[in-house]
């Protein structure tokens, strides 16, 4: 069985890596830290026997492949793949897996597109066309993300706005495929703020970047529900919609 996701914008989570490190203000109140600490006590010799300490699992490298039924699969949504305690040779492995299982559509999120833009232009000499790479921009000052991500060999690539803490100002989206926005959630959730989404959103129809509005947060992830201008953005890049053909 494939983890089933509550994220709005996928279906399923792979994680061959969990935990990590805080490395910018989006992480302060990580869900995936207060989660992998409440399924340490859950099953103190489980998957999350270290709670939060980044550890490999080489067992769940080949797990996509038994799953037979297209899917958007997020690599990784308890750590992040290009972590610098991650070796390249594991995180080729994970590509190895993903260029087998290409039923699914694989989406990578990650905080250290450096690493990410290394690896794909110096290591990697493949662009998989179901693999999806992003990276993580909270506020105006994590921009240089923005300029890493477009040099990563990949043929969709996409920015997950969240939590948005900030405006982003205005931001060039060319070589940009997809764009995610969402306030944060939980006890010590911060302020999103209206004009900084619309900020955002003006910029993907300047540069015909689909918009995805994941939710303003709040005490809960739905708490403040996802209608922004009174609808729902669901918007996918176009080769989302093309393996949803070829599934139904």
């Amino acid at each position: 069985m494939s983890e089933k996701s509550g994220i709005e914008w996928t279906d399923s989570s792979w994680n061959p890596v969990t935990g990590c490190t805080k490395v910018s203000a989006g992480c302060a109140f990580c869900y995936a830290e207060r989660l992998s600490k409440r399924l340490q006590k859950m099953s103190p010799n489980g998957k999350y026997r270290n709670a939060f300490k980044l550890t490999l699992h080489p067992k769940d490298l080949e797990l996509p492949l038994k799953w037979k039924e297209p899917k958007t699969i997020f690599v990784n949504s308890m750590s992040d793949l290009f972590h610098e305690k991650v070796p390249f040779s594991f995180i080729r492995e994970v590509f190895n897996t993903m260029e087998k299982a290409n039923w699914h559509i694989f989406q990578i999120l990650t905080k250290r597109p450096h690493r990410m833009n290394y690896f794909t232009n110096k290591l990697y000499n493949k662009v998989l066309p179901n693999v999806w790479l992003g990276t993580s921009i909270e506020n105006n000052k994590l921009l240089d993300r923005l300029k890493e991500l477009k040099k990563v060999k990949a043929k969709i690539r996409f920015i997950s706005f969240e939590p948005l803490l900030g405006s982003v100002g205005k931001v060039d989206l060319r070589g940009i495929h997809w764009a995610i926005v969402g306030g944060e959630s939980g006890s010590y959730h911060r302020e999103i703020k209206r004009e900084w989404i619309m900020e955002i959103k003006k910029q993907c129809r300047k540069y015909n970047v689909p918009f995805f509005f994941k939710q303003w947060g709040g005490l809960t992830a739905k708490s403040g529900g996802r209608t922004l201008n009174g609808r729902t953005y669901d918007e996918y890049p176009e080769d989302y919609y093309e393996m949803s053909k070829i599934s139904n």
